[in-house]
């Protein structure tokens, strides 16, 4: 979740500046950590069945032709 906050009206100075900058970095860095995450869960899911279910169950077919 993205938060904002309002800039102070008296943000002048050294220390505002540092403020702000530092409030800038830390909201793109979140962005960059949420829009370009690795992780891709639906990549990782079973995409249908393997090979021992292919195998189980293609004895099964044959047997059923007889």
């Amino acid at each position: 979740m993205a938060t904002s906050t309002s800039l102070p009206a008296t943000g002048t100075g050294r220390a505002g500046l540092v403020k702000i900058v530092a409030e800038f970095r830390a909201f793109c860095h979140e962005f960059f950590i949420r829009a370009f995450n690795p992780y891709r869960p639906e990549l990782h899911y079973m995409r249908g069945p393997g090979p021992a279910w292919r195998a189980k169950h293609r004895v099964r077919s044959s047997l059923s032709d007889i």
